[in-house]
């Protein structure tokens, strides 16, 4: 803040010393030193205040940031989840087409013949009626790939 080296305070001293005289000096110096602690510590206080203030105003910041992000990540999931659900409903209306073309005499309705159980029924047609949801751990071919192995 101040540039005051060794000689200019010296100067100082020297000054004070004739001027004052060497009996009150000592006084005058203890005084002076009380006055430039209490203004130390008010100077210190006050950083300390602003810096506080500073990181309160972080802080606010970053929870504004948080709050505002936690509504982008519950939108985010929810779009994948609707997009996991249109591919899986995309993907078993191609089976189910692709079932009908293959058996057109067989019947539509999953029940089968009339009075026939699932468990009289073929095994084939058993897994095809079924749905099939796949787990996380499950890999799934995508619609594009679904559609790229019925046209080759």
């Amino acid at each position: 803040m101040f540039d005051i080296g060794f000689w200019e305070l010296f100067v100082v001293l020297i000054i004070a010393l004739l001027v004052i005289g060497p009996e009150r000096l000592p006084a005058l110096a203890r005084k002076t030193g009380l006055w430039v602690r209490k203004i130390r510590g008010f100077v210190s206080s006050v950083k300390e205040d602003i810096d506080r203030e500073f990181a309160t105003e972080e802080l606010k910041r970053i929870v504004k940031e948080q709050a505002e992000s936690s509504g982008i990540h519950e939108i985010i999931e929810e779009t994948r989840t609707t997009l996991k659900e249109t591919e899986n409903q995309f993907i078993l209306d191609e089976l189910a087409d692709a079932n009908k073309t293959e058996k057109p005499d067989k019947p539509a309705t999953p029940e089968g013949k009339p009075g026939q159980t699932s468990s009289e029924r073929p095994a084939k047609e058993q897994i095809t009626d079924q749905a099939v949801v796949p787990g996380p751990d499950t890999v799934t071919e995508t619609p594009a790939d679904h559609v790229k192995s019925k046209q080759s």
